[in-house]
């Protein structure tokens, strides 16, 4: 080895050194995926004029990957704090532990598992949402939430416009692809695209379907239509998401996509969901549609320890 080489080495190894002084070399630190103690919950906002938007994450559900109503109401938290003058508050196991959590909500989102095990149909719980609506407070219902027992139709179609019924309605995974949005503001900003989603399709909706303006419309295979009445439109397009205004001057959304997190990272996928919970709460959407600004690695927070992910 020549003195020039020798030189040269020595140089590198000093800067190697002062870059590791100054942490240029130091690993990033290492994310736990489940670790959910950093997300605020039933934190009351304390600015009155704010837009006060509840969320609600259902109890732990499914395998790893699927179901995070926990990880996934945290995103739509951290997205909704992008718009000014609005205050998420996020509660968690399917409902507020603090009742006062709904108190002042202009909106309130519910992401969780439905069917006869829903929990607005707990003991007590419709009456408080029966409240809500009557003071028009938003009502957003996502994936498995807009199932009900076909016994909760009258209140359901009042709500929300639509349900998933149990042996009518069908729930498989497809490619939807959307190759085209209506005219509205919940559509600000948002592309056209295509992902794989567990679906739900021939949804039960209110007679003439009054007030329901569909969002996403997709046509599904013919060999995922799973139930008789499902079999019988063949070919037809689906409605997967819409938005109600009910006769009370309210506002709802039903969204059926939102059973694989990972999603959740598609951009248009989450600004959907996040202009449609401001519409709900009567915020203005941007006509660039909502913030929704999300480091890639924040899909991998907050998640429910079912172990690891497929």
């Amino acid at each position: 080895m020549n003195r020039i080489t020798l030189l040269a080495l020595t140089v590198l190894a000093g800067m190697s050194a002062w870059g590791a002084c100054l942490g240029e070399d130091k690993p990033a630190a290492k994310i736990d995926p489940y670790d959910q103690s950093g997300v605020p919950l039933e934190k009351q906002p304390t600015d009155s004029k704010a837009t006060k938007i509840v969320l609600v994450a259902g109890r732990q559900s499914h395998g790893p990957g699927d179901h995070e109503f926990f990880a996934g109401c945290a995103i739509l938290m951290n997205m909704l704090k992008q718009t000014p003058n609005v205050a998420p508050v996020m509660a968690r196991d399917g409902w507020p532990k603090n009742p006062k959590t709904f108190e002042n909500a202009k909106a309130v989102v519910f992401y969780m598992d439905g069917g006869g095990g829903h929990p607005i149909l707990h003991k007590g719980h419709k009456e408080v949402v029966e409240k809500l609506i009557d003071k028009k407070v938003g009502f957003v219902n996502l994936h498995y939430a807009v199932e009900y027992p076909k016994s909760q139709s009258d209140h359901i179609l009042k709500w929300l416009g639509g349900y998933y019924e149990t042996g009518f309605s069908t729930n498989p995974h497809w490619d939807a692809d959307f190759k085209s949005l209506p005219e509205h503001a919940i559509t600000r900003g948002v592309k056209p695209f295509k992902i794989r989603d567990e679906w739900y399709f021939n949804i039960r909706f209110k007679p003439e379907s009054k007030g329901v303006t569909p969002i996403l419309k997709a046509t599904p295979p013919d060999r995922v239509r799973g139930t008789a009445e499902a079999k019988k439109h063949p070919g037809r397009e689906e409605i997967v998401a819409w938005a109600f205004e009910r006769a009370d001057g309210g506002k709802s959304f039903g969204f059926t996509g939102g059973h694989t997190h990972k999603n959740w990272a598609n951009e248009n996928f989450r600004r959907l969901v996040v202009n449609a919970i401001l519409w709900s709460a009567g915020v203005e959407v941007p006509k660039e549609g909502a913030k929704v600004q999300m480091a890639a690695e924040d899909i991998n927070r907050n998640l429910d320890r079912k172990g690891k992910r497929r």
